[in-house]
């Protein structure tokens, strides 16, 4: 009979498909350890069941506009935040694509956005980023600057996509037949494979942004106004990536 630290090491180096079998031949293992093995691992594989139904599900729009070709997610990160640029993303994603955990970026930890970019960029058909700097923002206002940013990072697809799903905007601009959808980025695959690009691409440059203007500590607030980030913009005036048209209530610039 195998010792219950052994049974441990096996049910954890199996992978998905091989849960089963394990389930199978220890299942009648009386020992309390053994029956905790088993048990986790019919849990993890009915959360794992629960995962691909709830990613089925996000694929709706995709399998609705399948006839147009090449179906192309976009979305924004950064539209709120007193500092940094606006960031927005394009995805294609190949036909039937299955990615696991795909979702709005704001439900999903930052390790696990960081995970999926990584799996993302490496399966996608095409992808692109976009970003308009804060003084282009304070230039043209925020909402023009995210269709800017929109459309640059659709041009920087290496396919060119015969539809596009976006989250609840029509980008003017472009000659791209375009769906908008509410609350996109939780509905749409492709959406929120988009917002987890821009998501992460953004927290990385307000990440690099925290070395060189360490006192509103950008790494941890992103350049939104949390009452430290507005403390220390009160103490130490606006950096350098700070959008003056966001900031009127808090500095008075001479």
């Amino acid at each position: 009979m195998d010792k219950v630290d052994k049974i441990k090491e096996l049910f954890q180096a199996a992978s998905p498909d091989e849960m089963p079998e394990l389930i199978a031949k220890y299942g009648q293992d009386h020992r309390r350890g053994v029956q905790k093995l088993v048990d986790a691992a019919e849990k993890r594989l009915k959360l794992l069941e629960k995962e691909k139904q709830r990613i089925e599900s996000l694929r709706f729009y995709e399998k609705k506009y399948e006839d147009y070709g090449a179906i192309c997610g976009v979305d924004e990160a950064g539209r709120g935040p007193l500092a940094g640029p606006v960031v927005a993303g394009a995805v294609i994603l190949p036909k039937n694509c299955s990615i696991l955990y795909i979702n709005d970026s704001k439900k999903l930890s930052e390790k696990k956005r960081e995970e999926l970019y990584d799996v993302i960029t490496e399966q996608a058909l095409a992808w692109g980023v976009g970003i308009v700097s804060p003084a282009r923002i304070d230039e043209i206002n925020i909402l023009q600057a995210t269709y800017e940013a929109m459309r640059e990072a659709i041009v920087k697809l290496s396919v060119r996509p015969g539809i596009l799903l976006n989250d609840a905007v029509t980008i003017p601009g472009v000659d791209i037949l375009q769906i908008p959808i509410v609350k996109g980025d939780a509905k749409s695959i492709s959406i929120g494979a988009a917002s987890i690009l821009a998501k992460v691409t953004r927290d990385r440059i307000m990440r690099n942004y925290d070395t060189l203007f360490s006192v509103y500590d950008f790494g941890l607030n992103k350049g939104y106004g949390s009452a430290g980030h507005i403390e220390a913009l009160k103490k130490y005036g606006p950096s350098p990536i700070h959008r003056r048209s966001f900031i009127k209530n808090f500095v008075t610039e001479g």
